[in-house]
């Protein structure tokens, strides 16, 4: 049985996340306060995601996000009940892996949950390789450029991951969000281009002289095979 991590401080609404998640198998984890969940997650590695509201008593969930990515690439959830678009952005950039606005639905919530887990499962392949310098290892959710493991985060693996599956395809930036945050939404769009820029750095640092990822003016994203 999996273990989630839920950090709310309402009850009401924690009452109702635990049962739709429990109901789908999941065992639940239920803390009120974001450094007692800071802490329970640095305790327990085992945790398979975190769902974490923005508004808590002793901290901002966005801190509370930020601590935990210091230690942690554990998926992981907001719930708010803003709906601002630039902090739908900030929660994305700082490592969110979704965003749901109250009030929603705990069954909806839980279908987010099992996407994200099966998205971050291993793949059935040990080795996947492209004609390129690139080496895919699913099972180690790794990426090698030109023989060196690649130090990336979640975001920036899957992104790299689905360009590689299609060389020379333009994927938009719509596309892109659709497939690895399993959302749409043109205005987020810069999130999108901060993680290629990160990518590039990346790249760069093993080798300065290619520059496999290609801008398309107004379309999107490559990658050279």
């Amino acid at each position: 049985m999996r273990s989630l991590l839920l950090i709310e401080d309402e009850s009401a609404i924690a009452d109702t996340v635990i049962y739709a998640l429990e109901s789908e198998g999941f065992q639940v984890i239920w803390v009120t306060l974001g450094l007692e969940g800071v802490d329970i997650l640095q305790a327990d590695p085992d945790i398979a995601l975190v769902i974490l509201d923005v508004g808590l008593p002793d901290s901002n969930g966005f801190e509370i996000c930020k601590a935990i990515r210091k230690f942690s690439d554990v998926p992981l959830i907001f719930l708010t009940a803003r709906n601002d678009e630039i902090d739908r952005i900030v929660g994305l950039e700082i490592g969110a892996d979704d965003y749901i606005n109250k009030p929603f639905s705990p069954r909806e919530l839980a279908v987010r949950v099992k996407v994200i887990l099966k998205r971050m499962s291993p793949g059935s392949k040990s080795l996947d390789t492209t004609k390129s310098s690139f080496e895919i290892n699913t099972q180690l959710a790794e990426i090698s450029y030109f023989k060196k493991p690649l130090n990336l985060t979640r975001y920036e693996y899957l992104i790299l991951q689905l360009l590689l599956k299609q060389p020379k395809r333009v994927f938009s930036r719509p596309q892109i969000m659709e497939q690895v945050w399993e959302m749409t939404g043109t205005s987020l769009e810069r999130v999108v281009d901060t993680h290629i820029k990160s990518l590039r750095t990346k790249l760069r640092e093993i080798n300065t002289e290619d520059s496999p990822i290609k801008t398309h003016r107004g379309l999107g994203y490559s990658i050279s095979s």
